[in-house]
């Protein structure tokens, strides 16, 4: 009798779960559109291996300040997994933002680097922002960042993969002084 009601207990669990992550599977695919819509970032689509896409990661801070997203993992076109960004900034830094990220991976190798287990960017990391809102300091030390005048018409000069990985990022909203990649942390959950 008691393992009837656990099955039961665990199906109606289940069942509860899966329209929540079947939703959030449609955030995903909703930013992907985004992104396929949105100039040069459409191009990494037909040639990379993978790609994560986080629909949206808040960020905020007054000198301390930090960030969340969660996202889904895709190799090949099919959903892989499921990972989460985190930052935490000490620094010169004041106000919000809420922006959809993708990380394209260029091969196989990238994209196991970045699923097997904590992956975090270097210092050099760079994005382009694909939106004129965006803050012109999107991509971190020494780097360029191309700012166009709609979510569908970016434009990125000489862009490519760095160290297998190429990012994007399309401002929702808000503002903030300083964005960057470096110190993002990022833990991938297989499905």
């Amino acid at each position: 009798m008691k393992a009837i009601n656990v099955r039961t207990i665990l199906v109606g669990l289940l069942l509860l779960v899966f329209p929540l992550s079947q939703a959030w599977a449609d955030k995903c695919q909703d930013a992907a559109q985004l992104f396929k819509n949105a100039g040069d970032s459409a191009r990494f689509f037909e040639n990379a291996y993978g790609y994560a896409i986080f629909p949206s990661i808040g960020k905020g801070g007054i000198g301390v300040g930090g960030a969340y997203g969660k996202g889904c993992v895709y190799e090949q076109g099919r959903q892989i997994g499921t990972a989460t960004m985190t930052q935490v900034s000490i620094g010169f830094q004041l106000g919000g933002e809420a922006y959809a990220q993708i990380i394209f991976f260029q091969d196989k190798r990238a994209l196991d680097e970045f699923t097997s287990g904590n992956f975090e960017f270097s210092a050099n990391a760079q994005a382009v922002a694909i939106t004129a809102g965006a803050s012109a300091s999107a991509s971190t030390a020494g780097s360029s960042t191309s700012l166009s005048g709609g979510k569908k018409d970016a434009v990125t000069k000489g862009f490519g993969y760095n160290k297998g990985m190429a990012v994007f990022v399309i401002a929702k909203g808000g503002l903030m002084y300083e964005a960057s990649l470096a110190g993002q942390k990022y833990k991938f959950t297989p499905l």
